[in-house]
């Protein structure tokens, strides 16, 4: 009841506020839930490959990525293919994947930063509203004029001033936090992939005297 007469007394700018809010919270619970179903242990990812990959088991290797979630899995996948197909660059093969899982991860995410920016104009706008509403009543009211006339529309004002404020603190503060995210995981994807990118150099030096004694 609160809340539909707050809406009500706030006029329409109200109403573009909670559609922005509502639009920050989809995006948001989407992008956290992403990265809660791609979390995973990196270093034992890491481990299990290269146990996997020094025996040569490069099918069971990209399965191993395959059945596990995230971009650092298939950031992963993309250097052993590369690796199996004989590229001699596979900084440039993990260099392409990275380029392509990177804008997956930042999808949505500079929507809050904007909504995060907009939402307190919205709430001056309809604070200018609401004054102009008052000079108005005060024009046409100038003998008679009481605060109650003006109440509503000061109101008007300092209502959506308010809830512009409340979505925009949230918002910034959720727009960081998902930066955080994802700035800590394309570290672990640099990590992982210079870790798999070693273990091939250390590994074709292995192989290069077999082949010589043969």
């Amino acid at each position: 009841m609160l809340f539909m007469q707050m809406m009500k007394d706030g006029g329409p700018v109200m109403w573009i506020i909670l559609g922005c809010s509502l639009i920050a919270v989809y995006y948001f619970l989407e992008k956290w839930f992403q990265f809660h179903r791609e979390q995973i242990n990196v270093k034992e990812l890491v481990k299990g490959l290269v146990n996997v990959l020094k025996r040569d088991g490069f099918i069971e290797a990209i399965s191993l990525c395959d059945n596990t979630p995230g971009p650092v899995a298939r950031v992963l996948a993309a250097a052993i293919l590369a690796y199996e197909r004989g590229d001699d660059d596979l900084r440039q093969a993990i260099e392409d994947a990275n380029m392509e899982e990177i804008p997956k991860l930042e999808r949505h995410v500079n929507l809050l930063a904007t909504i995060g920016y907009i939402a307190p104009l919205l709430g001056l706008l309809g604070t200018v509203l609401g004054m102009m509403r008052a000079f108005q009543t005060i024009h046409a009211k100038s003998v008679y004029l009481s605060a109650a006339d003006l109440s509503g529309d000061i109101n008007m004002a300092l209502i959506t001033t308010a809830a512009g404020l409340c979505v925009a603190i949230p918002c910034y503060i959720a727009y960081n936090y998902l930066t955080s995210r994802i700035h800590s995981i394309c570290q672990e994807m640099e990590r992982a992939a210079s870790e798999i990118n070693y273990f091939f150099k250390h590994h074709k030096s292995n192989r290069k005297p077999q082949v010589e004694n043969e």
